[in-house]
């Protein structure tokens, strides 16, 4: 690995540069009008993938936005290793909130701000910065495939059909992402569970049309008020949810591994402050870090109705929305979750309004082997360059590829990721260090090399 490295130190300029110029791109998968740069960052990728010294590149077209795909065979008989990352990221709103442009990257106190900086830009380009270090230094030691999508932030809708119709294609021994975070800088983690999601919208109606305050409030149904005492109702006074069957499958962590978990750190004094809180919240007889990794929860993602405009109109509201979103853990199905949402949600509404209950995207929880040659490999790899061997946590988010991958190409999953949770992903002002982006172009060389050894 030693000209590997060499070369690593030698490209950091350049390999900084390649990324602020894919990060100048506005690939916002959810919004329309942004489907030509979702199109031109796809192009940029496989530009940047032939570059790297990948074969057989390609964009891939879907019913959405489109897949890249490359990939370097060396030799049949040696390991494969896939990288799968996403090239497109959250909307950039509110955008008054941001200390610069989100997609006129800036370097400042030794980060990279910008919309998609660490989710998941940053973090896939270090695998091409690595790649091309270790094929110029004729130093890599396993085949790899390489697949970058457009669509992961509304849900991979497209990429379960590509993964099903090219299993040959995609064939691995180990998958390897990097859209997770670690727990610091001095403390490494490797993320060895996700949890699933079930996301859902609701509309509430009421009267006919938007109605005066004055002369029909009190006597007709307000659907604002009612959505937001059914939304109330979802959880009780010790932060359960109360949809009936909902923790009928949860499996349940044992205290063996919760006194694990517990021996990651954590500051919770300083997880309120980095926040401004005086409090943290959560289901009761679960510490914040276990209620984060390892219990279901039920957030409201947005609500709206009425009027929002400047100054005041007095209207009782026809309409009312929210949107909620429930993270599942091991066990749990979001198909299933969604349903009894629904019919949960439906049996509670009085008969004052109408009730519709939309199923957007969802995907599966996941945990990862421990004792896997995957896992042993990533926490060697991060031990070599940090310098302490990394801790297995649990982590919030979902990456809903995960679970299809495992299940369709029959292969493990290691997700190795360099970012923080202090990193604002999908929030204003996102950002990724610059120690964290060269540790990680750093790292992966060495995952090749000990996930190839017998």
């Amino acid at each position: 690995m030693d000209q590997t490295q060499q070369k690593i130190k030698a490209g950091k300029k350049q390999f900084l540069d390649d990324l602020l110029d894919l990060l100048r791109i506005p690939s916002v998968s959810a919004d329309s009008s942004h489907n030509d740069d979702t199109r031109k960052c796809a192009e940029w990728v496989k530009t940047a993938m032939d570059k790297v010294g990948l074969q057989n590149t390609r964009i891939h077209k879907t019913p959405g936005h489109p897949v890249v795909f490359g990939e370097f065979i060396k030799d049949a008989s040696l390991p494969t290793v896939l990288i799968y990352g996403h090239y497109d990221v959250q909307p950039a709103d509110p955008l008054e909130l941001w200390t610069s442009p989100p997609f006129e990257p800036v370097i400042k106190e030794q980060k990279i701000y910008a919309r998609g900086a660490a989710d998941d830009k940053g973090q896939f380009f270090m695998y091409f910065a690595a790649l091309e270090s270790m094929i110029q230094a004729n130093e890599l030691p396993c085949n790899v495939k390489v697949l970058i999508e457009g669509e992961e932030e509304v849900g991979s809708e497209n990429l379960e059909a590509f993964v099903l119709s090219n299993k040959k294609l995609l064939s691995n021994d180990v998958i390897l992402i990097s859209d997770t975070h670690m727990i610091s800088n001095e403390n490494p983690s490797i993320t060895a569970g996700l949890k699933g999601l079930a996301y859902m919208e609701v509309e509430l109606t009421g009267p006919n049309r938007d109605l005066h305050s004055g002369t029909y409030g009190g006597s007709v149904g307000n659907p604002i008020n009612i959505l937001c005492k059914m939304i109330a109702s979802l959880t009780n006074e010790n932060n359960q949810i109360t949809i009936p069957e909902f923790y009928d499958k949860v499996v349940e962590v044992s205290p063996e591994n919760r006194d694990d978990m517990a021996r990651a750190p954590f500051d919770l004094e300083e997880f309120k402050k980095s926040l401004d809180i005086e409090e943290e919240h959560g289901e009761v007889g679960y510490s914040t870090p276990e209620r984060q990794g390892i219990r279901p929860t039920l957030d409201v993602n947005g609500i709206w109705g009425g009027y929002t405009g400047e100054g005041a109109k007095t209207v009782l509201p026809s309409k009312a929305f929210a949107k909620i979103s429930m993270r599942l853990v091991p066990n749990q199905n979001s198909e299933e979750i969604s349903k009894i949402f629904q019919q949960h949600f439906e049996s509670i509404a009085p008969k004052s309004v109408k009730v519709k209950v939309f199923a957007h995207h969802g995907g599966e929880p996941a945990v990862t082997d421990l004792n896997s040659k995957g896992y042993l490999a990533a926490s060697k790899a991060m031990e070599t360059t940090f310098g302490k061997k990394p801790v297995p946590v649990r982590q919030g988010g979902s990456i809903p590829i995960v679970s299809l991958f495992e299940e369709a190409l029959d292969s493990n999953c290691i997700l190795m990721g360099f970012g923080l949770n202090s990193d604002s992903i999908h929030s204003p002002n996102e950002h990724f260090g610059l120690f964290n982006f060269y540790k990680g172009i750093e790292t992966i060389p060495y995952f090749f090399k000990f996930f190839s050894e017998e």
